[in-house]
């Protein structure tokens, strides 16, 4: 980045503009590079001008130079690649900014170096004192863990290297947990304990507690731990969660469930200027707590276009990997299960009516495929008993596994996929054991069915699940590339530019503001995010090593690379 001495010049004829330069200079001109602004008049362009927040002219660099005065913030791409500022459709914010401060366990290759991570961990602890991970998946360790019950470990092994800590290790999915005995006992559960509706407490073929809690379960030991809402806990969160994803080149986020009190503390911030990212938040709170709260929740673009509250999110299962997606058929590698519903129907119908009063966007996390199959069905009921919502823009968050059958739903019901291209090449090469082949191909991360359909697609990274990293976003979108070098059904994959539209344009679209970001064009908000490469043209094999060189929201530069 570099300041211009502007010399006099003649005047110039600018109709070739997108809009000509008023006698006022611009705050920041973008210059020197490729500018991909996703309109289809003006695809690329040579530099950008903005005034405030707002983009006020778009164009060829000796165009838009004349908007430049000494007061002038000149960005110079030096060869650089900018796009619209990435917008994450769906990931958890604090999970982000938790993810930072806890045992990362996303990157081992066995259960036994977790084993020695929370040794570690207890050796510097205070007696009593909690021990959190997170990121492990069992079918992605090279050694499989003594004694397992189904492919999972054992608490005693916990047991014996943190005697005087509780321990609580999230699973990659979020949707499964592994505690010590510490963690059990005060919360009461023993080999009698029923499970709770929606959820498992994993016993051996003996009745043995495994040490394994899955889905509405985990809620029985995370009531005892330490309350997570503390403001200076929580302001804490929201920094590291900012900084992260920043730095990874988002300017805008959609965060998947925030309760009441969380999102009370985002519009205070909004109101004092104080979020660096926009964020548009789904709330997430039982029935009977958003009843009265709905309306004077309700905020659209508030804080100067960083905080929107207008969405409700609800789980209908589980995840795949902790055979908590709720199937039509049983898993193939554990026939006795089709999985998990987390939340009943007649609940679902409730929220469904108070989203579709209130002027609230529903978002129900469905994953297996009965689960997408409910909730369509569930949207398809609402909009016949409301047939004066007009353009509800409801959404399945992920639409992970679909029937045939259930694909050209979405279009015809205006339903939103939002999913997550990572999700795909992270659990490619184990679906097959869970579902079996054909299965796997057949319903699995359908992105190019469901486009070709007429849907929307949204992509996001549900991060802290996947990291929240666009670029793998992108390159998985394109080549569903696992790992181990193979593509998952290949046939799948989005093209580059339906890719960056799912991170752009998309995921506006799928927030009701196409019309103020996700594209670069006179009016909008001036958020760019700048690489070091261009993703529409550059190898396929390059795409893993572009680097974000800045972060541009509202035309303030909010995080530039070393």
């Amino acid at each position: 980045m570099k300041k211009i001495t502007l010399l006099p010049i003649a005047f110039l004829c600018l109709c070739a503009c997108s809009t000509a330069p008023t006698e006022a200079p611009a705050d920041l001109v973008v210059l020197g590079g490729k500018i991909i602004t996703m309109e289809k008049t003006q695809p690329v362009v040579e530099a950008l001008a903005a005034r405030g927040q707002e983009i006020i002219a778009v164009g060829r660099e000796a165009e838009i130079r004349p908007l430049i005065a000494p007061s002038t913030e000149v960005f110079d791409l030096q060869g650089a690649v900018a796009y619209p500022g990435f917008y994450d459709a769906h990931a958890h914010f604090l999970g982000i900014g938790k993810a930072g401060m806890e045992l990362k366990l996303g990157k081992v290759d066995s259960w036994q170096e977790i084993v020695e991570k929370v040794r570690a961990a207890a050796e510097q602890a205070q007696p009593g004192e909690w021990i959190e991970g997170r990121g492990w998946h069992q079918e992605k360790w090279k050694r499989a863990p003594e004694e397992p019950f189904e492919g999972l470990p054992r608490k005693e092994s916990l047991d014996a290297v943190a005697p005087s800590n509780p321990v609580f290790l999230t699973h990659a999915s979020g949707h499964m947990v592994m505690v010590n005995s510490r963690a059990l006992e005060p919360a009461g559960i023993t080999a009698k304990t029923p499970d709770p509706a929606g959820g498992e407490i994993v016993r051996d073929g003996k009745g043995r507690l495994v040490g394994v809690l899955r889905e509405n379960a985990i809620g029985l030991v995370r009531k005892i731990m330490p309350p997570e809402d503390s403001p200076d806990l929580l302001m804490k969160r929201i920094r590291l969660a900012t900084d992260e994803c920043l730095s990874k080149g988002l300017t805008s986020f959609q965060d998947a469930g925030a309760g009441l009190s969380q999102a009370g503390v985002y519009r205070r911030l909004a109101e004092e200027g104080k979020l660096r990212i926009r964020l548009n938040l789904m709330l997430m709170d039982s029935n009977e707590k958003l009843e009265g709260h709905l309306d004077e929740m309700r905020l659209i673009d508030g804080g100067d276009h960083y905080l929107t509250i207008r969405a409700i999110k609800r789980w209908l299962d589980g995840a795949l990997g902790s055979h908590g997606a709720w199937m039509l058929e049983p898993y193939a590698d554990l026939p006795s299960s089709t999985g998990m519903n987390t939340e009943t129907i007649p609940d679902m119908q409730e929220t469904a009516r108070l989203a579709a009063e209130h002027g609230y966007q529903l978002c129900v996390h469905a994953i297996g495929d009965r689960a997408n199959r409910e909730t369509l069905d569930l949207y398809e009921a609402a909009f016949r008993d409301h047939p004066d919502l007009k353009d509800p823009r409801w959404r399945i968050e992920h639409a992970q596994h679909l029937t045939p059958e259930d694909l050209p739903r979405f279009t015809k019901l205006g339903v939103i996929a939002s999913m997550q291209p990572t999700h795909c090449t992270s659990d490619g090469p184990w679906v097959p054991q869970r579902l079996g082949e054909p299965r796997a191909g057949e319903e699995s991360y359908l992105w190019r069915s469901i486009i070709d359909s007429g849907a929307h697609v949204a992509s996001g990274t549900d991060a802290p699940v996947e990291d929240v990293d666009p670029i793998p976003t992108f390159y998985s979108a394109v080549t569903r590339k696992m790992s181990n070098g193979r593509a998952f059904h290949p046939e799948q994959c989005m093209s580059r530019e339906e890719a960056l539209r799912s991170m752009t344009l998309e995921a506006a679209y799928a927030s009701f503001q196409e019309q103020e970001r996700g594209s670069l064009k006179v009016g909008k908000l001036a958020d760019l995010t700048i690489l070091t490469g261009n993703l529409l043209e550059i190898p396929e094999e390059e795409i893993p090593e572009v680097r974000v060189v800045a972060t541009i929201v509202g035309g303030k530069i909010r995080y530039r690379s070393e």
